[in-house]
């Protein structure tokens, strides 16, 4: 019974029973349903982004050399440190600037190394060789950068009356409120005036009461500290002791005794004026309109004001002006997120708690302005790009429809969905992110994809009008006549792209995407 069965079906090959089974089971059904509900899932579950994640780990050292000309320390710290430096394994560049007391090497690795053990690899080094470092370094610090350090939000505070001092205070207490949002990587504030406490020592009085700039010094960095002074036992209750002396206003700071003088206490206040306001200007951050000020945007879009809106303006829109406005002072607060972090999700969490401190916590008389959204740009690429799949998709069923007809159509185009689903789902598997290559290679992909189906759908139905009628047995049979040809075709296609993976330099990350995207 069974070589009868074999005889009539005449398909025996591993191939042919895959088809057999989809021809004669529900499996078909099941498949689509599954891809469908995966591929949806991956569309908004993976993190979206306007690029792909490129990892070149890098790191900057920053060492203290105080007492030495630029010159001395590029000869004794920089030139040292970038010999001892190259030698670590992945290491590709080791960059120096030396200064006057100070000293920055900036050490990169080969893109695609592993930055957790580039980071360990580079500070094991320098502990390992701290003997060799000269003598003089005061300190050093290792600082990592990634690119996840680039904010993807940035707000400009601006009011106030033009007081780049208060901006800084109000900037510093968002700050610390934003930093709580889940997933946010770095928050801080650029620009504005941070708040000082001056003291300028009058020369005469230190020498009248015989004292040093010194002297000063160490009395008040000893009268600025908290310190653990013991502890006692009473009863069953151990109490601990810790002296706290930290100043906070110049009244206090003005009391801190610096000396003795003729057996009568000398003050801070005595021998110097003291101050209490901005520091001293190094840099300026302004923010004006341009003339692209006036289009309607919603309330999370670069230019929109999310604060209170003086002078009339409507919370959540711009100004219908057009001309140009002056800049003024202001203070820029940057918000990076965690590294995998979806770039839309965490934009939004953290507009949104900005315009709710904006109303609890922001003044009157300041408000604060979106400069930079790159979760709202980053999603709106996104779906201008599914969009565009879309639109493809359509053209290509109409197009079927012209030359094979409806009902074929449609059964090609269901195979787009399909391996598409499927397709994001490795796509997150694979821990990429939705990005403009992730998407370009769906779109690249789409006219090598139909073209199977295209074949396939063709000659089945040139064989049931050639024999007049419909049956699995046609359907093996026309499926087995063009399936080598297919099989090339399609691992041809494949090996073409698979080289993209072993693209080195900067350029490997960026297309990988692409060389998974369009084989799978």
């Amino acid at each position: 019974m069974s070589h009868r069965q074999v005889a009539d079906d005449g398909h025996t090959d591993v191939l042919s029973g895959i088809v057999r089974i989809f021809l004669n089971s529900n499996l078909s059904i099941i498949l689509i349903i599954f891809s469908l509900i995966v591929g949806l899932a991956a569309l908004f579950v993976t993190p979206r982004e306007e690029d792909p994640q490129i990892v070149v780990p890098l790191a900057d050292i920053f060492v203290n050399f105080p007492g030495h000309e630029a010159a001395e320390v590029e000869q004794l710290v920089s030139s040292p440190l970038e010999r001892m430096l190259s030698q670590i394994d992945g290491v590709e560049y080791v960059y120096s600037m030396s200064q006057d007391d100070q000293a920055i090497i900036t050490v990169r690795f080969y893109v695609g190394q592993d930055r957790e053990r580039s980071l360990v690899k580079l500070f094991k080094k320098l502990n390992e060789n701290s003997d060799e470092i000269a003598p003089g370094v005061t300190s050093w610090v290792m600082k990592p950068v990634e690119i996840d350090d680039v904010p993807i939000v940035t707000f400009a505070l601006k009011g106030a009356q033009d007081d780049s001092y208060t901006l800084r205070r109000v900037g510093e207490e968002l700050v610390q409120r934003l930093a709580v949002v889940p997933r946010v990587n770095r928050a801080y504030v650029v620009g504005g005036a941070s708040r000082t406490m001056t003291i300028e020592l009058d020369p005469e009085q230190l020498q009248s009461h015989r004292l040093s700039a010194t002297d000063v010094l160490a009395s008040v960095a000893g009268a600025n500290s908290s310190r653990p002074a013991g502890s006692y036992s009473r009863g069953d209750q151990l109490v601990q002791i810790e002296t706290r002396s930290e100043l906070a206003t110049v009244a206090q700071l003005g009391d801190v005794v610096v000396g003795v003088f003729e057996s009568r206490p000398v003050f801070l206040k005595d021998v110097a004026t003291l101050s209490d306001g901005p520091e001293e200007t190094t840099n300026y951050v302004r923010h004006g309109w341009g003339a692209g000020r006036g289009f309607e945007l919603h309330a999370r879009t670069p230019g929109t004001i999310v604060g209170n809106a003086p002078s009339g303006h409507a919370t959540g829109e711009t100004s219908q002006k057009s001309t140009m406005e002056p800049s003024l002072p202001s203070v820029t607060i940057a918000i990076s997120k965690q590294k995998g972090a979806n770039a839309v999700s965490v934009a939004d969490a953290v507009i949104a708690e900005a315009e709710s401190l904006s109303r609890d916590v922001l003044p009157s008389n300041v408000e604060m302005v979106i400069t930079r959204n790159n979760g709202q740009t980053a999603n709106h690429k996104v779906n201008e790009l599914v969009e565009a799949l879309g639109v493809a998709i359509v053209i290509v069923i109409l197009l079927l429809t012209i030359g094979l007809g409806f009902r074929e159509a449609m059964i090609v185009a269901v195979a787009v969905p399909v391996v598409f689903g499927l397709t994001l789902a490795v796509n997150m598997m694979f821990g990429y992110t939705i990005n403009r290559v992730t998407l370009f290679a769906l779109i690249l992909a789409l006219g090598l994809l139909v073209d199977d189906p295209i074949v396939d759908v063709e000659n089945i139905a040139r064989h049931f009008h050639d024999r007049k009628k419909a049956t699995r047995r046609i359907v093996l049979d026309a499926v087995a006549e063009i399936r080598p040809p297919l099989i090339s075709a399609t691992l041809a296609v494949i090996v073409s792209f698979l080289p993209m993976f072993f693209i080195t330099g900067m350029m490997g990350p960026y297309m990988s995407p692409m060389a998974l995207n369009v084989p799978v």
